[in-house]
């Protein structure tokens, strides 16, 4: 069943219902996409009440577009080469099979991420949370080798663990966001059940996942 064709996560929908909780759900799923998530997390830590907030504004933006780049861009660019190539059959890589080189990708780009920030000793926060990004796909490519899960949900968890150890960790008073990623994660889980592109069980291992692995990267590596 991993391999059969799931609804695409772009205005391109290969399935033919377009009712509103469809649009909604295609919506979020875009809007919070792994991709994009570890550059959400770094405008919060940056911007919002943590002691990262009192960064000069040239080492924010160095931290901002390292962090962009190497999570979000050139993995976009990857996929779509993959895409282009016939590796992928379409840039939401729904097929269990075709998740394990995109995986390996990200992987390597934030470790190469991780290895950048670690030139600014005080962002040793932002490497953790880079490492811990990594160690999150390399859990997810174990896992996929053998089983879908979801990776919308894996970060999700990853984030909640993140805010929850930078606030109980002194560092910054992040209850009202990680509150906020917790809606996040049930609106996005509901959200993909609904476009079928997951099941319950995968759903929760994801979230669960991401949560335990992050933690332990956090506090370990």
């Amino acid at each position: 069943m991993d391999e059969l064709r799931t609804p695409d996560l772009t205005p391109a929908l290969r399935r033919s219902d377009r009712s509103v909780p469809t649009r909604l759900s295609q919506t979020l799923s875009v809007v919070l996409h792994p991709l994009f998530v570890p550059t959400y997390v770094l405008l919060l830590v940056l911007l919002g009440p943590t002691q990262l907030s009192y960064y000069p504004v040239s080492v924010k933006f160095y931290l901002f577009w390292v962090t962009a780049l190497y999570t979000a861009v050139i993995p976009l660019l990857a996929a779509g080469l993959l895409r282009s190539l016939g590796r992928i059959s379409s840039m939401a890589v729904d097929r269990r099979r075709e998740r394990i080189l995109p995986l390996a990708i990200g992987i390597v780009c934030y470790v190469l991420c991780a290895v950048t920030v670690a030139r600014i000793p005080s962002a040793m926060l932002v490497r953790k949370f880079l490492v811990a990004g990594a160690c999150c796909e390399l859990f997810c490519l174990a896992v996929t080798c053998y089983w879908k899960i979801s990776l919308h949900l894996t970060a999700q968890g990853a984030v909640a663990a993140f805010l929850l150890l930078v606030t109980f960790g002194s560092v910054g008073n992040l209850t009202g966001a990680f509150a906020l990623s917790i809606l996040c994660a049930g609106a996005l889980a509901s959200a993909r059940l609904w476009l079928g592109c997951h099941n319950i069980c995968q759903v929760a291992a994801g979230y669960a996942g991401g949560f335990v692995v992050a933690t332990l990267a956090v506090l370990l590596l």
